[in-house]
C-alpha cells in the first residue's frame, strides 16, 4: 500500500515538473489589476480630450472636423495618451512577472517564455498592421474594436504556453471586439470595459488563485 502511494506521489511530481517545463506560470495577477486601472485612466483622459462623456455615443466622430477630415492635433493627443499607457502597461507586466518568477524560483526568460511571447506577438503584430491599414483607409471607427479582437486572439494563442485561465480573458475580449465592431459608436466605452474592467477582474482572480 505504501509503495503504491509513493508511486502515485512520484507520478504527480513528474506531472508537475512537466507542466512547469511546458507552461510559463510567472504571469502576475497584480500586473493585470494595475494595467486595468491604467486603461481606465487612459479612457478617462481620452473622454476629456474628446470633450464628451461615456453616455455620448459619438466617440470616433469626435476626432473629425466639420468637413469630415481628421483633426490631427486631437489625434496626436489621443495617440500619445494610448502610447504612454501601452508602454507603462508593458513595462509593469514585465517587472511584476519577473518578481513573481524570482519568488517562485523560475526563470523569466526560458524556452517556454519565448514560445509564449512568439505566439502572443504574431496576432499582435498582425493586429497592429491591420489597424494601420484601417487608419490609412479612413476606417477609424474600427480601430478600437480591432485592438480588442486581436489582443483577445493573442491571449488565446499564447494560452497554451501559460496558465489556462488566460484563455477565458481572451474569449471575452474577442467577443467584446466583435460587439464593438457592430456598435462602433460605443467602441471607446467597450474598450474601457475590455482593457480596464476585465483586466482588473482577471488580475484579481489570478492574484488570489496563484499568488496569495
Amino acid at each position: 500500500m505504501n509503495n503504491q502511494k509513493e508511486q502515485l506521489d512520484a507520478i504527480n511530481d513528474i506531472k508537475k515538473l512537466m507542466e512547469r517545463s511546458s507552461k510559463f506560470s510567472a504571469l502576475s495577477g497584480l500586473s493585470g489589476i494595475i494595467v486595468g486601472n491604467m486603461a481606465l485612466v487612459c479612457i478617462g483622459i481620452s473622454y476629456t480630450i474628446l470633450g464628451i462623456t461615456p453616455l455620448e455615443p459619438i466617440s470616433y466622430l469626435s476626432i473629425l472636423n466639420r468637413d469630415g477630415a481628421i483633426d490631427t492635433e486631437l489625434l496626436k493627443l489621443l495617440i500619445i495618451n494610448f502610447s504612454v499607457v501601452l508602454l507603462a502597461s508593458f513595462l509593469t507586466a514585465i517587472w511584476l512577472s519577473n518578481k513573481n518568477a524570482v519568488k517562485k524560483g523560475e526563470q523569466i526568460w526560458d524556452l517556454t517564455a519565448k514560445r509564449m511571447l512568439i505566439n502572443f506577438s504574431i496576432p499582435m503584430f498582425a493586429g497592429g498592421a491591420y489597424c494601420f491599414i484601417l487608419f490609412t483607409q479612413n476606417h477609424i471607427e474600427l480601430i478600437l474594436p480591432a485592438t480588442l479582437l486581436f489582443y483577445g486572439l493573442a491571449l488565446l494563442n499564447a494560452s497554451k504556453y501559460t496558465v489556462e485561465d488566460i484563455k477565458y480573458l481572451g474569449v471575452l475580449l474577442v467577443l467584446l471586439g466583435l460587439f464593438a465592431s457592430i456598435y462602433v459608436d460605443e467602441a471607446l466605452l467597450l474598450w474601457g470595459i475590455g482593457f480596464g474592467a476585465l483586466h482588473i477582474v482577471y488580475g484579481s482572480f489570478m492574484y488570489f488563485k496563484y499568488e496569495k
